[in-house]
């Protein structure tokens, strides 16, 4: 019998592989199609126009319709698994999160990540890597950029404990910072095709709004979704992975089932160009029904003509009541799934 060998197969990285200033060239290159666009309005109810339609995105000033913020993140994001999170208990968080250029049909994206930051726990058989990560494409353009963190389990329990290194990340990022599209103008903005009549004047910094829609979670529209990003971490696969013997519902596929279900009362918050944090504050698991909810955290203007920034939080809950986010202490409340803080482009 021939003998075999783990040699040549990946079991991922675990915390004690990873070191400050580790630069990770991440495998495999993605050529987009309009497939990739045509599958993510079908797994999510997304439906902005500059992300549905080339004439509205060309009546705002770009060639054609782009893809879909978040189906970009999901790519360069799906690229950095098998080198960061493969044996993940959990990702924490987000920040410093900037979309640069706009992803069109035929650009080619890769992924590159930094270690910038490392702390083992106090358990010992787990530790907290920070990596910034840039997506690039074909003419080595950066066409975003994100840091996360992200609980990984320990191969080797004796591995001794790094040095602490957490680093210093900008809660927010200055409306001044945001790079708008070259050429974006909504000045001539239809708001009739868009869907919604509510510009950036019509929103007030405090207020909240209730996005009424919900969808229930289905496991093999999930699986579908994570395997479309090329995101190969056990727990969305692999039923024995976890103790409970469920799978992980995929933290990304939340963000944009809630991001879609924003179009009810944020119909015209049409591109995310900033991330500025995020937490996936419980699991998600097929079965549990989303539904979303907004503030308004703050506003600012841009030197592009007709657009406005719109800061906002946006909330992804199942059987909590809008609005309710955390408890005594500040914990999250056991019915929120998810509180992200980004940064969206609305015409003024």
């Amino acid at each position: 019998m021939t003998k075999t060998s783990s040699a040549k197969t990946n079991s991922g990285r675990f915390f004690e592989d990873y070191a400050v200033g580790d630069v990770l060239h991440h495998a495999v290159p993605r050529t987009v199609s309009g497939g990739e666009r045509a599958l993510y309005h079908a797994l999510y109810p997304a439906r902005h126009a500059l992300y549905s339609s080339d004439e509205f995105a060309r009546q705002s000033g770009l060639p054609k319709s782009p893809l879909d913020d978040l189906a970009a993140f999901h790519i360069v994001f799906g690229k950095t698994v098998p080198d960061v999170s493969l044996n993940a208990v959990a990702n924490l968080g987000y920040a410093e999160g900037r979309w640069l250029l706009p992803v069109y049909e035929g650009d080619t994206l890769r992924s590159e990540s930094e270690v910038i930051g490392v702390k083992q726990n106090s358990n010992g058989k787990s530790g907290v890597v920070y990596v910034r990560t840039r997506g690039l494409n074909q003419r080595d353009e950066t066409v975003m950029e994100y840091v996360r963190w992200v609980m990984v389990r320990k191969g080797d329990l004796d591995a001794p404990a790094p040095e602490t290194v957490i680093p210093e990340l900008n809660k927010v990022i200055p409306a001044e910072d945001l790079v708008i599209p070259e050429g974006l103008d909504f000045s001539g903005y239809d708001f009739g095709q868009a869907g919604e009549a509510h510009r950036w004047g019509d929103y007030q910094v405090g207020e909240t709004i209730d996005h009424v829609d919900g969808v229930t979670i289905e496991e093999a529209e999930h699986m579908l979704a994570t395997r479309l990003w090329q995101n190969t971490a056990k727990v969305h696969f692999d039923a024995t992975a976890r103790p409970d013997g469920s799978r992980l519902i995929y933290g990304g596929h939340v963000i944009s089932m809630a991001r879609a279900l924003s179009f009810n009362g944020l119909a015209n918050a049409q591109m995310i160009v900033g991330l500025n944090g995020g937490a996936h504050a419980n699991p998600c698991s097929s079965g549990m029904t989303v539904r979303a909810w907004s503030e308004v955290l703050d506003k600012a203007e841009t030197s592009a003509p007709g657009v406005g920034a719109v800061r906002l939080r946006l909330v992804a809950t199942s059987g909590a009541e809008p609005f309710s986010l955390k408890g005594e202490g500040g914990k999250y409340l056991p019915g929120v799934l998810l509180d992200l803080d980004y940064w969206a482009l609305m015409p003024v």
